[in-house]
Parts: C-alpha cells; sequence; structure tokens
C-alpha cells in the first residue's frame, strides 16, 4: 500500500531521518522529518496554473505545534489548538525567509507549506526540524525550487559553538542563532548574543553552513529516490516591452530616483508609471503583471546600477554615512519612561512601563509553562509611510520585528534580583523609511534608561544593504532607505553595544552571500552602530537614578518557605487583607520570594510591617511595642509580634516585692517589652522593667 521511502544522514551527535511516501499522500510534497523523538511534518502544494494579473510570488508557510505532541491538552477555555501563538508565528517566517528566494524567477502559481510538530521530546527543538522537513518535501515535490537549503542551532558555550544545543545548553550559551542555506551560500541568519565580536558571530555563521552539508546531501539522497518531474515554467519574452518603456520612463525614473524627499520622490514615480501605462497600447497593459515586472526591473536597473558606478545613493550619500540623527527623551509627561528617535526620514516613539510580577505574561508552551518579565510590542500603523491602509492587531511583519528589537535589547538587562520589575516597552513607529526595527531597538534602549533601567550598556541598531551585480560587483550600504531595500539584494540588521553584537538578522534575495560579503556587512555595521550609539548619547547615556514619580516602587522580602501559607492564609485572605489595608501590591512565590509595589513609600512600608509581622521570628534581647491582652495576679500577657504572646512576670515589672500587676497595666495598653527568651516548655518570657516605657530604649544599668 505504502510506497516508503527513507533517508538517514548522522548530523551531529544524532540521526536525522527523512521519510516520505507513506503520509499525507495527495500533497505534491509531504516529508516527515525525526530527529530523537521529535517528529515534523512538512507538506507541500502548489497551482499549476496561475491566477490571472498575479504580480507577486503568493507563498504562504505555516509553522503549527500540536499540543498532543508532548503529551499535554491545551490550557485555557477551549482546549483546541486556537490562533498562533507569537513563537509559531516567528518560525513561520523563519522557515519562509530563506525558501521565498530560491524559487525560479516568473513563478507566481499560489504554494503553501504546512509544517506540523506531531511528536516533541521537549530536548530536540522542533523549529530547524521544520525548516529541513520543509526544504525536502519542496524538493521532491516539483515545483521549481532552486534547494535544497539546511537549516540549524548555533551555540557558544566556552568559547566553542555548539551544533543544535538544547534548552538546557542555551541557559549557558553567549549565544543563540539559527542559520539556513544553500550548498554554496548562506540564506538566513537569525540571532541573539552576549555580547560577540564581529569575528566571533561570523564565525558562527559559518560553523552553522559547514553543519547543514550533511543535510543538504541527505535531501538530495531523497529526492533522487522519489522527486518529481519539475514543473516547467514558461518564461514571459518581455525585452520588447522592456525596450519601450525604458524609452517612456528611464528619463522621468532617473529624475524620480535623485529627489531626496521620499514623498515627492514616492509621487514622481508613482507618475512615471501612469506615464508608462499612458504610452502603451490595450493589448500590452492587459499583461498587467508583465508591465509590473519591467516596470520593477527598470527601476533595479537605475538605481543599482548608479550605487555601483557611482557610490551615490538615493538622498545623496555614500556607501557608508548614516542619515542625520536626533534623540530625545523624557517627552510625555505621565508614562515611566519615553524616547523619540529620528533617523532621516525613520522614526520611533518608544515607551517603557515598569510594572510587578503581576504583570509577566504568563506563556502556555509546548515545552513547559513558564512567564516572561520583558515584554516589547512594536506596532506599524499605516500613517507612517503616508497611506491609508489595514489597521488593527499586529500582523507577522509586527510580531518579526518586535522579536527582532527584544532580542537587541534582552541581553543588556538586568538580573531580575537586581531589578525586580516586569519591563515592557511598546515601539509606535510614527515615521517609515528605512529600517523601523533598529529604529525600535535605539528609542526602546533610550527610553528604558529614561524610566531608571540599569542596563548594562546601551544598544543601538544599524540596517545594511546589497547590490550584487551579476558581474560579481557589490556595494554594501550602511543605514539603507525603504526604496534600496526594496530594490536591492539584502537586509542584514546588526544591534549591539559598543563592546559587541547582541543580535543579527539576515535575509536575502539572491541566492546566497558569501563569507566576503559578510565580513564586509559586519565591519560597516560596527562603524555605523558606534556613531549612532555616540549620537544616543547625547540625550542619555545611562539609566536614571530617579524613577518617575507615576512608576511602582519596588521592595523584595526573602522569607522562610514555612511561613508562605500564613502570609498568604486560607484562600489568599491574609495576602489580600494585607493589600487592601497597606494599598501596595504584593507578589509571592514558591520559594518566598515577596516583592512590595507601590509609588508611595509608606504604602510599601506598611505591607512590609505587616508581612513581617506574620513571617518573621522575634530575637532574644530586641525589644518591641506590645499591647497588653490580659492582667493575672502574678502578670500580664502582651501581644508583641504580629500573633505572638509572652508574658510578662510581675517580678519583670518591678523589683518591689507583692506589687499587683493591676497596679502597673491595664487591659488594651501600649507597653514596650523585651524578649527575655523562652522557658523549658517553649513559652515567651519578656521583661518591662529594664526597658523607658517614654522611649522604648533600654535603660542602662
Amino acid at each position: 500500500m505504502f510506497d516508503t521511502i527513507r533517508k538517514e544522514v548522522q548530523w551531529g551527535d544524532e540521526t536525522l531521518i527523512l521519510e516520505s511516501g507513506r503520509v499525507a499522500r495527495q500533497a505534491d510534497g509531504a516529508v516527515l522529518a525525526t530527529l530523537g523523538e521529535t517528529t515534523v511534518l512538512a507538506a507541500v502544494t502548489f497551482a499549476k496554473s496561475q491566477k490571472p494579473g498575479m504580480d507577486f510570488f503568493p507563498l504562504t508557510v505555516h509553522y503549527q505545534e500540536k499540543y498532543y505532541a508532548a503529551g499535554k491538552i491545551p490550557g485555557g477555555y477551549l482546549k483546541r489548538e486556537a490562533r498562533p501563538s507569537d513563537h509559531e508565528t516567528l518560525t513561520s517566517r523563519l522557515i519562509d525567509r530563506p525558501l521565498r528566494p530560491l524559487f525560479i524567477d516568473g513563478f507566481k502559481n499560489e504554494t503553501q507549506v504546512i509544517c506540523t510538530v506531531m511528536s516533541h521530546d521537549l530536548e530536540h527543538s522542533p523549529d530547524m526540524l521544520a525548516m529541513v522537513a520543509a526544504s525536502a518535501a519542496l524538493t521532491i515535490s516539483g515545483a521549481p525550487f532552486l534547494g535544497p537549503i539546511g537549516g540549524c542551532r548555533v551555540g557558544f558555550v566556552n568559547g566553542e559553538y555548539t551544533l543544535n544545543p538544547s534548552k538546557e545548553d542555551l541557559e549557558d550559551s553567549k549565544l543563540d542563532l539559527v542559520m539556513a542555506g544553500t550548498r554554496d551560500a548562506v540564506m538566513m541568519v537569525e540571532s541573539e548574543a552576549q555580547e560577540l565580536s564581529e569575528d566571533e558571530m561570523l564565525g558562527a555563521v559559518m560553523f552553522g553552513h559547514k553543519s547543514i552539508q550533511p543535510v543538504i546531501d541527505c535531501i538530495i539522497d531523497l529526492a533522487e529516490a522519489c522527486a518529481k518531474e519539475p514543473f516547467e515554467v514558461v518564461q514571459e519574452d518581455n525585452s520588447a516591452l522592456m525596450d519601450k518603456a525604458r524609452g517612456i520612463v528611464e528619463g522621468p525614473l532617473r529624475d524620480a530616483f535623485s529627489t531626496l524627499d521620499k514623498q515627492e520622490r514616492t509621487g514622481k514615480v508613482s507618475a512615471a508609471k501612469q506615464m508608462l501605462l499612458d504610452g502603451l497600447t490595450d493589448e500590452e497593459k492587459e499583461n498587467s503583471s508583465a508591465v509590473s515586472d519591467v516596470f520593477k526591473s527598470l527601476e533595479k536597473e537605475i538605481v543599482r546600477g548608479d550605487i555601483v558606478k557611482t557610490g551615490k545613493r538615493i538622498d545623496g550619500r555614500d556607501l557608508t554615512t548614516v542619515r542625520p540623527i536626533e534623540s530625545h527623551v523624557g517627552i510625555l509627561p505621565r508614562t515611566h519612561g519615553s524616547a523619540l528617535f529620528t533617523r532621516g526620514e525613520t522614526q520611533a516613539m518608544c515607551v517603557t512601563t515598569l510594572g510587578t510580577g503581576d504583570d509577566e505574561q504568563r506563556i502556555d508552551a509546548l515545552d513547559g509553562d513558564f512567564r516572561e518579565r520583558f515584554l516589547l510590542h512594536y506596532n506599524f500603523p499605516p500613517y507612517s509611510v503616508g497611506e491609508a491602509g489595514r489597521f488593527g492587531p499586529p500582523g507577522r511583519r509586527e510580531v518579526g520585528h518586535g522579536k527582532l528589537a527584544w532580542r537587541a535589547l534582552h541581553a543588556v538587562l538586568p538580573a531580575a534580583t537586581d531589578f525586580p520589575y516586569t519591563i515592557r516597552i511598546v515601539s509606535e513607529i510614527t515615521e517609515s523609511n528605512g529600517s523601523s526595527s533598529m529604529a525600535s531597538v535605539c528609542g526602546g534602549s533610550l527610553s528604558m534608561m529614561d524610566a531608571g533601567v540599569p542596563l548594562i550598556r546601551p544598544v543601538a541598531g544599524v540596517a545594511m544593504g546589497l547590490i550584487l551585480e551579476k558581474s560579481g560587483e557589490f556595494a554594501v550600504l550602511t543605514d539603507i532607505l525603504g526604496d534600496e531595500d526594496h530594490l536591492g539584494d539584502m537586509d542584514f540588521k546588526v544591534a549591539g553595544t559598543e563592546l559587541g553584537i547582541t543580535s543579527l538578522q539576515m535575509d536575502i534575495k539572491v541566492t546566497g552571500i558569501t563569507e566576503d560579503i559578510m565580513k564586509q556587512a559586519l565591519s560597516q555595521a560596527h562603524g555605523g552602530r558606534n556613531h549612532i550609539l555616540a549620537e544616543m548619547a547625547k540625550a542619555l547615556s545611562a539609566g536614571r537614578e530617579e524613577f518617575s514619580a507615576h512608576a511602582p516602587r519596588i521592595e523584595t522580602l526573602q522569607i522562610a518557605t514555612d511561613k508562605i501559607r500564613e502570609v498568604i492564609g486560607s484562600g489568599g485572605k491574609v495576602i489580600r487583607g494585607i493589600v487592601e489595608e497597606s494599598g501596595a501590591k504584593v507578589d509571592i512565590n514558591d520559594e518566598g520570594i515577596i516583592k512590595i509595589a507601590s509609588s508611595n513609600a509608606e504604602q510599601i512600608a506598611k505591607a512590609k510591617k505587616m508581612i513581617m509581622a506574620i513571617a518573621a521570628e522575634p530575637e532574644v534581647g530586641e525589644i518591641y511595642e506590645g499591647k497588653v491582652v490580659k492582667v493575672l495576679d502574678f502578670g500580664a500577657f502582651v501581644n508583641f509580634f504580629g500573633p505572638k504572646d509572652g508574658l510578662v512576670h510581675i517580678s519583670q515589672m518591678t523589683s518591689e516585692r507583692g506589687a499587683n500587676p493591676k497596679d502597673f497595666v491595664k487591659e488594651g495598653d501600649t507597653v514596650w517589652v523585651k524578649l527575655m527568651g523562652f522557658d523549658d516548655r517553649g513559652k515567651v518570657r519578656l521583661g518591662m522593667k529594664m526597658v523607658d516605657q517614654g522611649t522604648g530604649k533600654e535603660i542602662e544599668s
């Protein structure tokens, strides 16, 4: 019934298994990839004809994690997987980015890749396995795909690179890098690092590229056994249309791309496109896809050619100059921290809010539940590019850009033990013309410092571009514009401090770049990053000493774990009472760490006193304020330490023989007592005569 093809390869310390022919046989290509006991199914389907007028490649990649894979049932009210999590969205983008450039030019048929995690051993990460499975499924599907690619994760521990480290291994790693590439070149990089040097980052990428070669060989072996006949793509001959278009709009386009202002330039480009349409016959205009392709090719030819030949860019800059920068902090009066970062025509309003443990994000993930104390949310409204467009919940792009900025800043955060706050940054992109994600890094760093977050060091980011000609000539561009990104071959983003890189992301539109190009891009990015850091320092160079008056103050206490139940009380009754009476927020964890938060210092002090009255133990020799709760013939019982009562014997009230305790105290009196110790039965012994009842200080003998 099944014609199953199975290939295996040793990949690092594990065996990678690729299987096809048994599952999802009606898809154009389907592969089960297994590493350890983690298994991912990738299924590929593509339309065999192109929709009329299609002027882009409609590829969609979906990565989904099924909770049954780890023997779990989804949390929440609905016990089934719902909308994609941020992690699933980010992984979908991660797989899409290296695959998209490898489809043959002219192929615009609807194509869908679905990767499903079906088994997870909680040791081998399924994201890179999904990328390998997707590559294998495309390679055998018959789609016009110039792969295969391989992908892997790289760690850096004790100066050594590690292949596909586990989640536990990454805790000791200075690097979490994922990369993908073909046999000859690197296609995609995404990473978070702890201030590594350019050479260390480049070494990690090249280590990864070498490590994926056995995977690529295994996919080729699988394809030789079961690949379908390649789908034939008919390339249109648009040379005549191109010649005509050049004659009509080359001059106006050159004029447009010599205009410095983005809005004016955009208007001129739109006018040139209308001029082209006006100059074509009705028959020529019927093929709207060809017209769009020709116009886009002409744009690329003009912009790219001028940059490579002259070294001069659209806005008049040379290849390495960063656009003018202005930074302002503290511009929003009620927020905890704010910054407006402007670089050329790109602007980010970044706002930092400080919260308590209650504000941490609780995440229900396939490999376990956890809480996140650092949040960064990126918003890209249509007005930022001067357009009226879709406005609603964040899409894949917003999630991806926000995570890139998160990675860049995460490495410089103070430890939770030193700064026990939940930190949320919101980046509102108010203008955009090139790398708003890197503006979010710069603005996010400034806004946290404005809020008083003691960052290890400030972080800045810069986006690099590439023009790579067929002749082999290339130009690396520092701080790219939107048009240079759109018409270029690479988007290479580098963020870091003055000491090293904290995040690196690379996407390309060609079939890979070489080590030499990456080396030059990293070198130029280093200079650009240091320039931006110097400009940011003009506004603020370190975290403020004082918080905003509207930000919460947090004080941390440690109590014995056997006291946790007493502080919380039955059904949370005690801790709710503390919160209501003091006005402060109180959070307690399983280790007995208590965080008390309020913008009012008196509220914190009151909550702390109430907690310590329950959780602390009285110390022999210390003096406490107490209340007389009962008077007897031989002494009085005093409530002096939360729920604790102790006996003050008449001999500890006065040295007079035959004295009556009622002559010295009555019920309800407030008195000062000294803890003398405990009797043989553990009962508390208190004294009064050695304490000045007016001041509460011990009387010198």
